[in-house]
């Protein structure tokens, strides 16, 4: 190989100390954070949702919307229950992200060299970065969602400024207030979702995805 590539054997050291860091962080990532934030999560549900029925009082488990109905002078705020909710759910979307990113790297390291037959357990490899690669993106539109609820919002509000006589519009406020907590809810559900699906589709297969090439022929889970 070094015949037909020239390789610095410094950088070349340096470059296997990252591979075993890398290696180091995603087999704790996935032998012990996953089921760790899965559990976290799942309580974080339980715990969102028994503090939301104690503090509506009716046993129902929402957040109410801003309701408008006066036009305030001066700003108007934000629904501050909702926004503490987002900045808690905001950190946990980027941490699957940047989790994900680093077993995804460590699977592709794992990747042997291009070769003919035996390459079922390769195959194993591919599909769970191609799994990695898709719950990432996934998160990363949870994001999008979470911007696009101000955006939307700020629009109504500024039509219940510009249209202060129109009821619908101050009534819509009230409803995506209430739209959104639900959709964080479903948000939490899918990242603790992810964190076990992962976590379990890695762990059947985790000989495949260590050594690949054997003379085994065992089926994906």
């Amino acid at each position: 190989m070094n015949s037909l590539l020239k390789v610095d054997n410094e950088l070349n050291l340096k470059v296997d100390v990252f591979r075993q860091r890398i290696t180091g962080e995603a087999e704790n990532l996935v032998a012990s954070f996953f089921p760790n934030k899965l559990l976290e999560l799942d309580n974080f549900l339980k715990q969102s949702a028994k503090k939301r029925k104690m503090e509506d009082g009716t046993g129902e488990d929402k957040v109410a919307g801003t309701k408008v109905f006066i036009m305030p002078s001066g700003m108007m705020k934000s629904n501050t229950k909702l926004v503490d909710l987002i900045e808690k759910v905001k950190p946990e979307i980027r941490t699957l992200i940047e989790k994900c990113n680093t077993v995804k790297m460590w699977v592709q390291l794992l990747i042997p060299r291009i070769e003919d037959g035996n390459n079922f357990g390769v195959s194993i490899q591919e599909e769970t970065v191609a799994e990695l690669r898709a719950v990432e993106g996934e998160a990363a539109s949870y994001l999008d969602q979470i911007s696009g609820y101000y955006t939307t919002r700020a629009k109504l509000v500024s039509k219940i400024a510009k249209y202060p006589h129109v009821e619908d519009y101050r009534r819509t406020v009230t409803e995506i207030d209430e739209k959104k907590y639900i959709s964080l809810k479903v948000i939490v559900s899918e990242l603790r979702n992810q964190y076990v699906t992962l976590y379990d589709m890695i762990l059947k297969n985790i000989d495949k995805i260590k050594k690949p090439r054997s003379s085994n022929a065992e089926v994906l889970y």
